[in-house]
């Protein structure tokens, strides 16, 4: 077996019976995977060498019952040291442990325990003792897996709280989550509402103005057939027409009061032996002939008709 390895086939060869001494060999660091391949070696001496730490699969040989680690110089042991669970005397005499591993708690059939020469937390200390005899280091063994046991308990306490925090704190943030989605989309409906009353108002103001649009051609059709329906309007040109009528036969008849006028002065005055008045004697004679002629006429066609 080589010295800085712990390699070799001459592993076999130290096996007696179910111990295996691999003290003062000058180690390194454990021959983790040789020591798997032997089973049978429930007792592993790993005593007076030069060890600093164990490998994390160092915690696979859990055939061990017997571990001897005395006197080397590890500062701490694998944190899932505890999976070793058929571990029942466990030397660590005169090393560099401060703390023990949690899981140390599950070395359910731990009976002895040496922590003797470490320079353990006070209260590690204190709980540990003395190892001076089988009865000491058996209550050290019995009062160290109650304190881890206790350590395992509160951290465990510690991790429900952290875990029950961290769920009310996620059920906090899906409820606000849901107050803002609930938020949002009740502000998205008011605005969706607000939208459709905005265009249910723009809609009546274009059906009343449209409406309005309708109203006024009918008032302006109202108003042009007014003057032609009622034609009554036009009557003004006929009652103009009619003023016109009036004022000819007023000018006739003034004429023809003009005219008899001058048809009695040229008769009855002194004027008839002027030459104007001649002349309108004259033509009054012929006028007073011509309707004495027509009057005879229409007598005569009466009595034709008559007969």
């Amino acid at each position: 077996m080589s010295r800085g390895g712990g390699k070799g086939p001459s592993l076999k060869d130290k096996l007696d019976g179910n111990e295996l001494d691999l003290s003062l060999c000058d180690l390194n660091e454990v021959p983790v995977r040789e020591l798997a391949a032997l089973p049978k070696a429930t007792v592993l001496d790993l005593s007076c060498n030069n060890l600093l730490s164990l490998p994390s699969d160092f915690c696979s040989l859990m055939h061990l019952v017997k571990l001897d680690l005395s006197k080397n110089r590890l500062q701490q042991l694998p944190v899932d040291f505890g999976r070793l669970v058929n571990l029942q005397h466990l030397d660590l005499l005169n090393n560099r442990l401060v703390t023990l591993p949690v899981s140390f708690a599950q070395l359910k059939n731990l009976k002895w325990l040496d922590l003797k020469d470490n320079p353990l937390d006070p209260v590690l200390a204190k709980v540990a003792g003395d190892c001076l005899d089988e009865k000491q280091c058996k209550q050290a063994a019995v009062r160290v897996l109650q304190h881890m046991k206790a350590i395992q308990s509160e951290q465990d306490r510690q991790r429900q709280r952290k875990l029950q925090a961290e769920r009310e704190m996620e059920k906090k943030r899906e409820a606000e989550q849901r107050a803002k989605e609930a938020q949002e989309r009740e502000l998205r409906k008011r605005e969706k509402a607000e939208e459709k009353e905005r265009r249910r108002r723009e809609y009546d103001a274009q059906k009343a103005a449209k409406q309005e649009m309708e109203k006024k051609p009918k008032k302006e059709t109202v108003q042009t057939r007014k003057p032609a329906s009622s034609s009554r309007p036009p009557q003004a040109p006929r009652h103009k027409q009619h003023s016109w009528s009036r004022s000819v036969l007023r000018a006739l008849l003034l004429a023809l009061l003009c005219v008899l006028c001058t048809v009695a002065a040229c008769k009855l005055t002194e004027l008839r032996r002027q030459p104007l008045c001649i002349s309108v004697n004259t033509l009054y004679e012929d006028v007073l002939a011509a309707l004495q002629n027509h009057k005879s006429l229409q007598n005569l066609l009466q009595q034709n008709s008559q007969q």
